[in-house]
């Protein structure tokens, strides 16, 4: 008796997933529980597990096919070999696109036949096509949409609706044609994940009123006492390195609890205040940045806080990051300074109101005390949402966690 092959629930608010690649071709023995096919939705890449022992006999979806949640992937067949013709064969990774008109084949197969012209025909994904009706927009009004085979997406629904108010009122602008390639150019779909990033920095800067504010921190006293008590540290708490981070983690944590706008939300016309800190560490995984959360930060000593962002960045490099560990953050810290970087102004990660830059350390001729001395400076830059956070609250608090960090014994006493 054949077993169907279905994509699991996926987290809180993912409605559907893409199909990246299968790991099994028709034919082959699979053991129970044994990857099958990687999904890749907006924040991460899953593996579908086997659902039980047998030979994978069908596939019904192709690479590259949107699915939602609980679609038939494909069957296996009990204990034996697979006997029945294969599938048509998964479509291979994207090939270079020649320039033109290009034809995308269906999720699912057979194909239907091809919708007509027009906007009209552009069916919107479930989350997006709630949301239409609960604005009670048409999807014409959206028009081609960024989704597979120009579908309507959440994002392209907010994206309307937070249109400045004088552009609700402008002809909407003619789908730009696809340009013709030069030679030795390479035509790549963007992935899953790269798009929801896009549409969520746009998000970001369509609907926030967005500020940076920049001060510079001496790293003398966490660089000193690193160099004091690193290897004690690390004997005590095996597997922890004492690094950079939870010294940030820890004085965001006493700035936001002095300056809680920066830890607060605006949903409606209310604003949400939160009394726990919730942080969003961002790391660079295989398919782009993410922002695994270090739930209730607050309660958190620095050799946790230093196991836990190691562990987030080891499995963001390998990609078995969990959906529900990408999602519920309250403020977020970026360092651009692993990759060199010297200053920059963060993009909020919304619906947070504040995010944190983090930047290289670089020795620089400083005054102190009426003398010119050499430090590890770092320059900090604080992006926040004006609606919510006001200027002398940000300057504040970027001042609050520049002393901490700066003389560390503030954060032992609670001072």
């Amino acid at each position: 008796m054949a077993t169907e092959i279905k994509v699991p629930a996926l987290g809180e608010s993912v409605t559907s997933a893409t199909v990246a690649r299968w790991l099994k071709q028709p034919g082959e023995a699979v053991a129970q529980d044994e990857p099958l096919v990687e999904l890749e939705t907006d924040k991460v890449t899953v593996e579908v597990p086997a659902p039980s022992g047998g030979v994978l006999s069908e596939i019904t979806v192709r690479e590259g096919a949107e699915v939602a949640i609980g679609a038939v992937l494909g069957r296996l067949d009990g204990a034996g070999t697979a006997t029945a013709a294969p599938p048509p064969a998964p479509a291979a990774r994207e090939e270079p696109r020649k320039a033109g008109p290009q034809v995308t084949e269906s999720a699912t197969s057979p194909a239907p036949a091809a919708p007509p012209a027009g906007a009209e025909a552009l069916r919107p994904l479930p989350a997006a096509a709630r949301l239409l009706e609960e604005k009670s927009l048409p999807a014409a009004a959206i028009g081609v949409g960024s989704g597979k085979d120009g579908r309507i997406t959440k994002g392209d629904v907010l994206a309307f609706l937070n249109r400045p108010p004088a552009a609700e009122h402008a002809p909407a602008a003619p789908p730009r044609a696809r340009r013709q390639d030069e030679p030795g150019e390479e035509r790549v779909r963007m992935t899953r994940l790269r798009r929801t990033i896009a549409a969520r920095l746009k998000e970001a800067q369509n609907t926030a009123a967005m500020l940076t504010t920049f001060n510079e921190v001496d790293m003398s006293a966490v660089m000193a006492l690193r160099a004091e008590y690193r290897e004690v540290f690390e004997k005590k708490h095996a597997g922890s390195r004492l690094g950079f981070m939870s010294f940030f983690v820890r004085s965001a944590v006493v700035a936001l609890q002095e300056f809680p706008a920066a830890n607060a939300e605006i949903d409606g016309d209310d604003i949400v205040y939160r009394h726990f800190v919730h942080m969003g560490i961002a790391v660079g995984g295989a398919n782009g940045l993410v922002v695994p959360v270090i739930r209730h930060a607050e309660t958190m000593s620095f050799a946790h806080i230093e196991r836990a962002v190691a562990d987030f960045g080891q499995r963001a490099r390998a990609g078995t990051l969990k959906l529900e560990e990408l999602t519920g953050g309250t403020f977020s810290i970026t360092n651009g300074g692993i990759y060199g970087s010297l200053m920059s102004t963060p993009i909020l990660n919304p619906p947070q109101s504040a995010i944190l830059g983090m930047h290289r350390i670089q020795e620089r001729p400083v005054a102190i005390d009426g003398k010119v001395e050499i430090r590890p400076m770092m320059y900090l830059a604080l992006s926040y949402d004006h609606r919510i956070v006001d200027g002398r609250e940000a300057i504040s608090f970027l001042v609050r966690l520049k002393e901490g960090v700066e003389d560390p014994r503030r954060l032992l006493l609670d001072i």
